[in-house]
């Protein structure tokens, strides 16, 4: 009708002003729930790998502190170049997640590693039945301290100066004559390596344990005396 009073362009019935700021509301509530679940599922998801990554990473709880830093494939293949004409058992001290074992095992050894980290000792069997040598490889969780190797022939050791000194007292005590000693990454301090090859952290030092004894002396003094 004539009477009727038409709202100016720029303002705003009640009802609709009432309901504008309400659905403002209902939108940043649901922005901000978005947020919450966005951040605890980075935050989840950072210590899921947290937790995975770790064991791997960390220094296992040893005697000696020694991380776990994968063999390099020009390691590996040094190793197995002081392998050469070599037979018998063979074990890998510190086997990490088992590169050394596993190669050796497909080169015909009777390979064994020993490693206080569960996770890596895992990944290292997983490793081996992926590969298909898993009948000539035994991995066991146990502390290197508290193992002898004395029915070992081959030994092979990626380990860190300060532990050095103590394994090569405990090696020389613990292993016969033929054995072969291979040290990865840092030579034994007193020991005179028979075979060296490598270079840089690529290094790798053999030690016949006949040599550093005077072991063919010994056995020449000792026959006599068995034959009579």
């Amino acid at each position: 009708s004539e009477n009727t009073v038409c709202p100016s362009p720029g303002a705003m019935s009640p009802a609709l002003a009432q309901e504008i700021p309400r659905e403002e509301g209902e939108g940043g509530s649901r922005r901000s729930s978005w947020g919450l679940l966005v951040t605890a599922g980075v935050g989840g998801t950072l210590v899921a790998l947290y937790a995975v990554a770790t064991p791997f990473v960390t220094p296992a709880l040893r005697k000696v502190c020694l991380p776990f830093v994968p063999a390099t494939a020009a390691q590996i293949q040094n190793v197995l170049k002081m392998l050469e004409y070599r037979s018998g058992s063979l074990v890998d001290i510190g086997s990490g997640d088992g590169r050394i074992v596993i190669a050796a095992a497909k080169k015909g050894f009777q390979a064994v590693g020993y490693e206080l980290n569960p996770w890596l000792v895992w990944y290292s069997r997983y490793r081996a039945w992926r590969d298909g040598v898993h009948q000539n490889t035994k991995f066991y969780i146990s502390d290197l301290w508290k193992v002898s190797f004395s029915h070992y022939r081959n030994v092979v050791v990626f380990g860190v100066p300060q532990m050095m000194p103590q394994l090569e007292k405990k090696l020389e005590e613990e292993l016969e004559c033929n054995t072969r000693i291979i040290a990865c990454r840092f030579p034994f301090p007193c020991w005179i390596p028979d075979h060296t090859t490598g270079e840089g952290i690529d290094t790798v030092w053999a030690y016949d344990l006949k040599h550093s004894r005077g072991c063919e002396t010994k056995s020449l003094e000792i026959t006599p005396e068995t034959e009579t």
